[in-house]
């Protein structure tokens, strides 16, 4: 892991856990007269509740007192409300704090739905390799064997494991602006998935194939293509057959480019120029996700990924060898860092407290979102945190927090 990651998890654990509670800026503070939400979690401080369905699993000493710690003071600069679950066998904790609206000031849904981003890789993955199990899918086949109509010869070599893995060379797709200024004027923009390919394959690879790893949108993008190819099916359609129907997740989605959010969420915020020059929040919780599609346009709830999780690991998603795809890291380096490979089909992995944490996180415009679990599923988060600084070059202050509050730092 870089230095700079490692300061800023040290600095989370210093300030998001240990500090306790935050003074709130100017800019993030709640209306007047409206406090924020406090935890609802485990056993733990007093005010919290058990766990609705988990009360024989206690939480690990200190685990309550350190998530609470970390969510305590909400709303703040970094972030406006955060739900959260911790499961397994090592011990349960589930809370939330802040607000569902600034205006408002009302406490936020503990069962709100959110824009999950790049955690829509991990049901992306899952569903490919389910139809590799059932041979309608090689994963050493290339992607232009299924989309000989839309790869040039210049990707002639990309295989749909590549694609997975990161490991594939092709470039991001064009897409307008550079500021988060920028992308807020064009958030209603719709873009079909082939024409993101098209702009992305129109450009000279970023490496040979399989020799570097660049953690981009677009092998997903070409993935979910090549599910829609090989079962004659929209990609969402697949998804909800193979993944949410069948665990029962039925405040997941995929919203097909949608900019509003069905059913309960607490509002997101982004930290930005504003229309009188001055920086502060604007709403983004509406807000077109089409140039994310199958790489990252999910949207889901604490509950619902905490059941995901749990059945993946266990390998009741993606049954028999194939799940050892996900938990495989090529043995390459990173384009932009020079680092081992974090990425595998779907999931990343980091050494947190001793032992290595495999997931995948996700942020859009206002929202964080991470999955995590331990190879063996003794310790499971999930967490969704409105940021306003999401997107950003450095992790959320509170995502960090969260995450080294379950796992601890890094090795």
């Amino acid at each position: 892991m870089r230095k700079s990651v490692r300061t800023l998890l040290a600095a989370a654990l210093v300030l998001g856990v240990a500090a306790g509670p935050a003074v709130v800026p100017a800019v993030a503070a709640a209306p007047p007269g409206a406090g924020p939400a406090g935890a609802v979690s485990g056993p733990g401080p007093a005010g919290s509740v058990p766990a609705p369905g988990l009360s024989e699993a206690m939480p690990a000493p200190g685990l309550a007192e350190a998530m609470s710690a970390v969510v305590a003071g909400l709303p703040r600069a970094d972030a406006t409300a955060a739900l959260v679950r911790v499961g397994g066998a090592e011990g349960v904790w589930r809370g939330g704090a802040g607000v569902h609206d600034l205006e408002s000031g009302a406490p936020a849904d503990q069962g709100a739905r959110f824009r999950a981003g790049s955690v829509t890789k991990v049901f992306t993955a899952a569903t490919v390799l389910q139809l590799a199990a059932e041979g309608r899918i090689g994963l050493d086949r290339t992607a232009r064997s299924y989309l000989p109509e839309l790869i040039p010869g210049r990707y002639a070599r990309v295989t749909v494991r590549q694609l997975l893995n990161h490991t594939h060379g092709i470039p991001a797709a064009g897409l307008p602006g550079t500021t988060v200024e920028e992308w807020y004027a064009h958030r209603f923009d719709t873009y079909t998935p082939r024409e993101l390919v098209r702009s992305a394959v129109a450009k000279p690879r970023e490496f040979r194939p399989g020799t570097r790893q660049h953690y981009l949108n677009i092998g997903y993008t070409v993935a979910g293509l090549i599910v829609e190819r090989v079962t004659g099916d929209d990609f969402e359609d697949q998804v909800e057959r193979r993944i949410l129907r069948p665990l029962g997740l039925r405040d997941t989605y995929l919203p097909r480019g949608a900019a509003e959010l069905v059913g309960p969420y607490n509002h997101g915020y982004q930290t930005m120029r504003l229309d009188d020059g001055t920086t502060g929040l604007r709403d983004v919780s509406v807000w077109g996700t089409s140039e994310a599609w199958a790489a990252g346009d999910l949207v889901s709830t604490t509950a619902d990924l905490e059941r995901f999780v749990r059945e993946l690991f266990a390998g009741r998603v993606v049954r028999g060898p194939l799940l050892a795809e996900m938990f495989t890291l090529p043995g390459v380096t990173d384009l932009t860092t020079g680092a081992p490979a974090a990425y595998s089909a779907g999931l990343s992995m980091k050494r947190l407290g001793g032992r290595e944490v495999w997931g995948k996180t996700g942020g859009r415009w206002g929202y964080n979102t991470a999955v995590a679990s331990t190879r063996d599923g003794a310790r499971t988060l999930v967490y969704s945190v409105n940021s306003t600084d999401a997107k950003g070059q450095d992790m959320n202050r509170t995502a960090l927090g969260l995450m080294v509050a379950a796992y601890g730092l890094p090795d």
